[in-house]
């Protein structure tokens, strides 16, 4: 994949971000994004070859649309200003989230802004075995790749059916459970890209096999 031609076009629309500029230049964005769809197939087999759990996600289907939705973020641009894909993308389950662009690159994953029923099953997780959650998220290596989580919005006080001096309160006030990796654009234009990526990937694999089997079991 040359990232270069990437950023490049990424530049140039986000210079002219139109559906005018879009329709002239619609064969220079359908070679950059299958390009970046072969380079995810192949992200994706790699992926399932260090994980024995992995959920298979071509790169054609694991893309995110380029297109905002105006309908409800009319003051947003047209397009985005990066190229978007979820992996390892099970049914009802948090991904792999890789995201290249210009104000932004990251690996992420987890669960955002989860719906009530799901919300409440991450809870009821933490409240049962919240000290193998917290062991995760405290491990060096982690803390050293990731940080802390992604704090999006908390609650003040404790969730319904939840103690405020309950020992992982800390965790169960979080309405979003996911962690975040910020990329360079230097980092992404070197050779070795796609093994970065991978470890990244298994660095945050037990966060994100603790979410899904709290969502689905």
């Amino acid at each position: 994949m040359n990232f270069d031609s990437l950023f490049k076009f990424l530049t140039e629309l986000n210079q002219n971000n139109s559906k005018e500029w879009m329709d002239k230049n619609r064969k220079w964005y359908k070679e950059i994004r299958d390009e970046y769809i072969g380079w995810l197939n192949d992200l994706d087999l790699a992926l399932a070859a260090v994980d024995s759990e992995y959920y298979s996600t071509p790169g054609k289907k694991g893309i995110n649309r380029i297109n905002n939705n105006l309908m409800f973020h009319p003051n947003k641009p047209t397009y985005k200003d990066h190229f978007g894909a979820g992996l390892d993308k099970a049914p009802n389950t948090g991904d792999f989230y890789i995201e290249i662009g210009l104000s932004r690159s990251m690996l992420a994953g987890g669960i955002w802004r989860p719906d009530p029923k799901t919300l409440r099953s991450i809870r009821e997780a933490i409240d049962y075995d919240g000290e193998e959650l917290k062991k995760i998220l405290n491990k060096k290596s982690f803390k050293e790749t990731f940080g802390e989580l992604v704090l999006n919005e908390t609650l003040k006080k404790a969730p319904k059916g939840f103690s405020n001096d309950h020992p992982h309160i800390d965790l169960l006030r979080n309405k979003t459970f996911a962690v975040m990796h910020p990329l360079t654009q230097e980092e992404i234009l070197q050779p070795g890209f796609k093994e970065k990526v991978i470890s990244v990937y298994l660095e945050m694999l037990p966060f994100r096999r603790y979410l899904n089997k709290a969502v689905t079991v």
